[in-house]
Order: structure tokens, then C-alpha cells, then sequence
């Protein structure tokens, strides 16, 4: 198992009212599991965060994500204050049908805020442990979570926790050269060693 091999990451709720940083596009390049976990993470300080209102409908939501050409976007409120994220997974899985279903409601009325994963349920890496780990400590870690996407925080200068980065299955997958899901990740580091070899 990867997990034997890449301890996991510790990982702590995101705060109330944690923020995020905004900046410019950088292209992503080759990597193996052994390279700095750095590697593979969107850096809000250079790449430009998507954001989206929880009152949205999912239908912006779904067009905001392919129009940034992303598959998760953070809800925020006006003050930049982090309330959950919601990827394309929740959009197109069964949480919408629920709401329609549970509240009698039509689909177009689906809010964001509705299906999103909310601040307080979601954890986050720290970007000083990211900075001493591997691309195979994040691929670890998203296994072991089952999840697709991490977020990664620091504290800025004032103290204030701020979103540093993301992690994507889809984007890890591009640099290795290999497919990767939360479901569907090698079982052994020797069978993503021998897939990246071919």
C-alpha cells in the first residue's frame, strides 16, 4: 500500500472566516511521486482562485466551473471569508436530487450553500508539512481521505488563516503522466511506479 510507504498528512479544520489568496496562472510541469509536494499544488499566490456566492444557482456554479476550466470552486462570502467548497462531483452526484426531493423544491432552485461542503467539515493541510512532504505523501493522503481535492492553509502575517493552495487528483494525474481518482489510486507504490513507467 502507498499509505505504507507516505505517512499521511495531519490534517485540522479550516477556521471560521479563513480567507484565501489570489494571483496569477504558472504552468504545471512533470513530476514523480518522490518530487516536493509543491509540485503538483495550485498555489493561490500565483494562480487566480475561483470563487462563487452560496446563494448561486448550481447552474453558474456548473458554468463557472467550465469556464475557468476548474472542478471545484470555494464559496465565499463578500469579505473573502472561506464558507465550503463545492466541486463538480456534488453538482452532478445525488446531493441535488436530495434538496429537490427533501424540500419539495424545483432543481433550478438549488443553491449552492445547499450542497456545498461546509467550513466547519472541512480539513486542511498545513503548508508548512507540505513543504517537507512528496507528491506521494499527497497522493497518501487523498487515498486515505477518499477525496479528490485538499486545501492547504497558512497563516499570513496578521495571523489570519488563509487558503495557500489546492490539491486535485485531476491536476496530480496530468504532472505524474498517470491516472489518478480518490477511488481508483493504485493500491501500491510499485504498481504507480510500474504505470508511470510505461
Amino acid at each position: 500500500m502507498i499509505r505504507e510507504q507516505y505517512k499521511t498528512l495531519r490534517q485540522v479544520r479550516l477556521e471560521r472566516c479563513a480567507s484565501y489568496y489570489q494571483a496569477e496562472v504558472q504552468p504545471g510541469n512533470k513530476v514523480t511521486l518522490d518530487s516536493p509536494a509543491t509540485d503538483v499544488m495550485t498555489d493561490l499566490k500565483h494562480v487566480q482562485v475561483v470563487t462563487i456566492g452560496p446563494d448561486a444557482t448550481l447552474v453558474s456554479a456548473d458554468k463557472a466551473m467550465a469556464r475557468n476550466t476548474v472542478r471545484s470552486l470555494l464559496v465565499a462570502d463578500e469579505k473573502r471569508c472561506i464558507l465550503g467548497i463545492i466541486t463538480s462531483t456534488d453538482i452532478l452526484g445525488e446531493k441535488p436530487m436530495q434538496v429537490v426531493q427533501d424540500r419539495g423544491v424545483l432543481h433550478e432552485e438549488v443553491k449552492v450553500r445547499d450542497i456545498m461542503t461546509p467550513r466547519d467539515r472541512l480539513e486542511v493541510l498545513d503548508m508548512k508539512d507540505v513543504r517537507a512532504a512528496e507528491v506521494g505523501h499527497v497522493v497518501a493522503t487523498l487515498q486515505w481521505a477518499g477525496r479528490q481535492h485538499a486545501l492547504v492553509a497558512e497563516e499570513d502575517m496578521s495571523g489570519r488563516q488563509m487558503v495557500r493552495g489546492i490539491f486535485s487528483t485531476t491536476q496530480i494525474s496530468q504532472q505524474l503522466g498517470v491516472t489518478i481518482s480518490s477511488t481508483l489510486i493504485a493500491s501500491t507504490f510499485a504498481e504507480i511506479e510500474a504505470v508511470i513507467a510505461h
